[in-house]
C-alpha cells in the first residue's frame, strides 16, 4: 500500500513538473494569435500552453479561406449551450474509442452526405429527426452491418 502511495505521489509530481511553452518561445505569429492569453500564460497548465501552441501553429498554415472556415466553426461552437457542448465531447470521446476501420467508414459516409446537393441533405436531416429512438438505432446498426458486409467477400450460390 505504502508503495502504491509513493508511486502515485512521484506520478504526480512527475507530471506536475513538466515543462509548460515560454512565450517566448512561441513565433511571432502564434503570439499574435494567442495574444488575448498573454497576460496569463504563464498562470496556465503546461498542457494548455502546449494545446494552444500547437493550435496557433496550425492556425497560421491555413489558406485565408480555411481561416474564414474555422472562424465560422468557432463561432457556432460559442453559440452552444453548455448540454450542446458537452454531448459533442462525448460524441468525440466515443468516436476516438472506435477502431481506425470504424472511424474511416464515419468519415467516409459523412463525405457522402456532405457531397449531397444541399436539398437532399435537408430531406435526410428532417428523415432522421421525424425517427423514433428505436427506429434511428436500427438505421444505425443497418448501416454498420452494411459496411461490414461489403468488408467480407461475397459468397457464390453454389447452384
Amino acid at each position: 500500500m505504502l508503495i502504491a502511495v509513493l508511486a502515485l505521489c512521484l506520478s504526480s509530481l512527475a507530471v506536475a513538473q513538466e515543462p509548460g511553452v515560454d512565450w517566448t518561445d512561441l513565433s511571432q505569429q502564434q503570439q499574435q494569435i494567442l495574444q488575448r492569453f498573454a497576460d496569463d500564460w504563464t498562470g496556465l497548465e503546461p498542457e494548455r500552453q502546449r494545446r494552444l501552441a500547437d493550435g496557433a501553429s496550425r492556425y497560421a498554415n491555413l489558406s485565408p479561406e480555411q481561416r474564414d472556415a474555422a472562424r465560422s466553426r468557432f463561432q457556432r461552437w460559442q453559440g452552444l449551450t453548455d448540454g450542446e457542448k458537452n454531448r459533442i465531447r462525448e460524441r468525440y470521446q466515443e468516436f476516438r474509442q472506435l477502431s481506425p476501420q470504424e472511424q474511416q467508414r464515419i468519415r467516409r459516409n459523412f463525405q457522402r452526405f456532405r457531397d449531397l446537393p444541399a436539398e437532399r441533405r435537408q430531406q435526410l436531416r428532417q428523415r432522421f429527426r421525424d425517427m423514433s429512438p428505436q427506429q434511428r438505432q436500427q438505421l444505425r446498426d443497418r448501416l454498420r452491418n452494411r459496411s461490414t458486409d461489403r468488408r467480407q467477400p461475397r459468397r457464390r450460390d453454389p447452384r
